[in-house]
């Protein structure tokens, strides 16, 4: 199975120290979110040359702020210095976010597909391009002229609904090869779900407040991050992880969180069943 965790660290040796043992313990991609370390592609850069073949990738990077050509040139520093290609997850944000910043958001989709088709010269196909896609439009602009979608907060049935008839419909009218589908989730292992379901809806309660969120969270028929988190023992978290695989998701992005006082030892609980999973043919 294609199973990537949650990339990052408190200090920037942690950081290294974790992409390391993500490859040793099986795991095919680090996602490293775009506020992560005050800029994702610096500890990219580093864990990429600490580790061999571990796919790296950002989820991912905001649009507005960063012009294209700029865009593509950072990525393809980070591919050259770790001496492999990486892989750029952009999306346009929330528009509280957005317009914080001082831009519009009223033309999200027309940005983000003038970003996308921006990005295809610089990169000439070497980096691979995913789109934080979770409506319609942008799901459209995904399969169209990217090379797939990397989700946030997307269960197993929003996924087979909504994200991959839409993508893969749109992939397969622009005559492009089958899309990513990069599915991120919050995981825990935990035996007490209803205790693990309320430390997700403490430590997540965020992402429900802000309409994107909503409105894929109403596809997965769940109305609430901790609804759509996976948590339970290790054979009920594996069969909802194959169950995101079934609904069309080629990778699952994990993101483990703990759970009652023994923070580290649930971490490592959850890390040793995704890392048995990961090791699955």
């Amino acid at each position: 199975m294609r199973i990537g965790i949650s990339g990052g660290g408190n200090t920037v040796e942690r950081a290294v120290e974790q992409a390391v043992e993500a490859e040793s313990a099986g795991f095919s991609s680090l996602w490293y979110a775009g506020a992560i370390g005050g800029d994702p592609l610096v500890l990219m850069a580093l864990a990429g040359r600490a580790t061999t073949s571990i796919e790296l990738g950002t989820s991912v990077l905001q649009t507005y702020p960063c012009h294209p050509m700029l865009q593509a040139n950072r990525i393809k520093a980070v591919a050259s210095a770790v001496g492999r290609p990486v892989t750029l997850g952009i999306g346009p944000s929330h528009q509280m976010v957005v317009e914080r910043l001082g831009y519009s958001y009223e033309h999200v989709g027309h940005h983000v597909e003038e970003y996308v088709g921006a990005l295809s010269e610089p990169l000439g196909g070497e980096i691979p391009v995913l789109v934080a896609a979770l409506g319609p439009k942008l799901l459209e602009i995904a399969g169209r002229l990217a090379d797939g979608t990397i989700l946030w907060m997307a269960n197993a049935q929003a996924v087979r609904s909504h994200v991959a008839p839409r993508i893969s419909d749109a992939a397969s009218a622009a005559d492009r090869r089958a899309p990513r589908i990069v599915a991120g989730l919050p995981v825990a292992v935990h035996d007490d779900v209803d205790e693990a379901r309320a430390a997700a809806g403490e430590q997540f309660a965020g992402y429900g407040t802000l309409p994107n969120y909503q409105r894929i969270l109403a596809h997965g028929g769940v109305a609430s991050p901790a609804d759509a988190a996976i948590v339970g023992p290790e054979d009920e978290v594996a069969e909802q992880i194959e169950d995101l695989f079934s609904a069309g998701a080629t990778d699952v992005w994990a993101a483990p969180f703990p759970v009652g006082e023994d923070r580290s030892g649930s971490r490592r609980r959850t890390r040793d069943l995704l890392s048995e999973l990961a090791r699955r043919e």
